[in-house]
Order: structure tokens, then sequence, then C-alpha cells
């Protein structure tokens, strides 16, 4: 009788230590697939509508060789804040504001996502302004209410944090 029951605890010890080797390797996994693979950002503020809803969180990945004209990305200036916005324009672009609109490189910008007329709205830059290496040009889809590169300048490529992947809005959407 004795042996049963001790037969019985030492299976149900083994299968308890094996359950805790695997949560202990999938709690592993998952904070290196956050730490060096993956991130989240959250959008603050109006500045993305309609493409982005104040409240969102946006899922990131922190590998990519290279951003383009029309990534959402993750950034983190020096001074601390974060900010999701749009890529307008890449190393070696002209960028131009004037009348409301913006040209890349003499053309018109193509974003159908851009919501309302884009003002000069600080002297950091003069434009026409060509975007120097390793760095890219940012705005808001939301042009009125965006804070971006007309305020802050340009970003450095290393202060990228991710490049988008997917919009998870339904953690605003239930309140969490």
């Amino acid at each position: 009788m004795a042996r049963q029951f001790s037969d019985r605890y030492d299976s149900r010890k083994w299968r308890g230590l094996r359950l805790v080797k695997v949560l202990a390797i999938l709690a592993a996994a998952l904070f290196i697939l956050f730490q060096f693979v993956l991130g989240f950002s959250r959008v603050d503020g109006p500045s993305m509508l309609a493409t982005l809803q104040d409240g969102d969180y946006v899922l990131y990945t922190r590998i990519f060789s290279q951003v383009n004209r029309g990534d959402i990305i993750s950034l983190s200036l020096p001074s601390g804040e974060y900010y999701v916005k749009r890529v307008a324009a890449v190393a070696g672009d002209t960028v131009d504001i004037r009348d409301g609109k913006v040209y890349i490189n003499g053309q018109p910008e193509d974003a159908p996502y851009a919501l309302g007329n884009t003002l000069l709205e600080s002297e950091t830059l003069s434009y026409p302004y060509q975007v120097q290496p390793g760095h890219v040009f940012v705005l808001g889809d939301n042009r009125p209410e965006s804070v971006d590169s007309r305020y802050f300048g340009e970003v450095s490529e290393k202060h990228i944090t991710g490049v988008m992947l997917l919009r998870l809005g339904f953690f605003y959407a239930n309140g969490l």
C-alpha cells in the first residue's frame, strides 16, 4: 500500500516538474522574442487618424533591413518621447511643404491616408529639405494634429525601434 502511494506521488512529482520545465522554457522563449524580435507601442493622441486610433497598440518587428516611404514605424527620440509615425521620406529624398501639401523629390506626395493640410508648424527645418544619410522624415497621417519631423526634425534610423506589423485596436475598443 505504501509502495503504491509512493509510486503515485513520484509520478505526480515528475509530471509537475515537467510542467515547470515547459513553462520555464516558454517564458524564456517569450522573453527573447519580445526583447529582440517583436515589440509593442501605444498610439497616444489623434496624430495617426484614421489609420490608427488613440489607444491602439501596434505590434512591430525590431528586425528590419531598411524602412521605406509609407512604412509605419515606432520611434524613440533622445528626449525620451515615443511616437508612432509614417515615413514620408528616406535618406536622399528632398521634402518640400508648400500650400498645405507635401512634395517628395518635386512630386506631390501620394498619401491617400493623409488627413488635412500639411502646414509648416515650426522653424526646425527650412524647405526644401534633403534628408540626410541614415535618417528618415516622418509625418502623422492626421497632419493638423501631428507632432512629427516638422517639429523635431528628421529622425536617425538608430532611433527607430521597429516597423509596424499589425494594429491591435481591440485593446482600446474593450477599454483595456
